[in-house]
């Protein structure tokens, strides 16, 4: 039974993903960045995990630090939002939301090098996701 239980969670993970993944293209299709900041903002989601992932792994960072992150990739696994997703565009707000609210967390505790040197995608990337953060102002 507990290795359902973490086959469910995978696909369940896997699904939320694509689901906000199509969100985010529908959004940004609609706004129309300027730039690359579409064509980067497109790869976010997969590089965004994987950063989380890392930062969540690296015992440098302090303990609360990490707790956050774990705590993150937990509440984005949950079936269950504070706003589901099934509401248009508020759905997945509250996700980029708490997602925005941790990132500047572990920036403001952690320093913006420890979230660029665990950044896993391009240059181009790593800009767009500070703009779209806001991180870029919490330097």
């Amino acid at each position: 039974m507990t290795g359902s239980w973490w086959w469910e969670l995978a696909i369940g993970v896997a699904a939320a993903l694509v689901v906000a993944w199509l969100a985010l293209v529908a959004v940004l299709v609609v706004v129309r960045p300027r730039g690359g900041l579409l064509t980067e903002a497109l790869r976010l989601p997969p590089d965004l995990l994987r950063l989380v992932r890392r930062l969540a792994a690296d015992r440098a960072l302090p303990r609360g630090v990490r707790t956050r992150l774990w705590l993150l990739l937990a509440y984005l696994a949950m079936p269950i939002d504070i706003i589901p997703d099934f509401i248009p565009v508020l759905g997945y707000a509250d996700d980029a939301v708490i997602v925005t609210t941790v990132l500047r967390s572990v920036v403001r505790r952690a320093g913006i090098d420890a979230v660029r040197a665990h950044w896993p995608g391009t240059d181009d990337g790593f800009t767009a996701l500070t703009r779209l953060t806001g991180l870029y102002r919490t330097r």
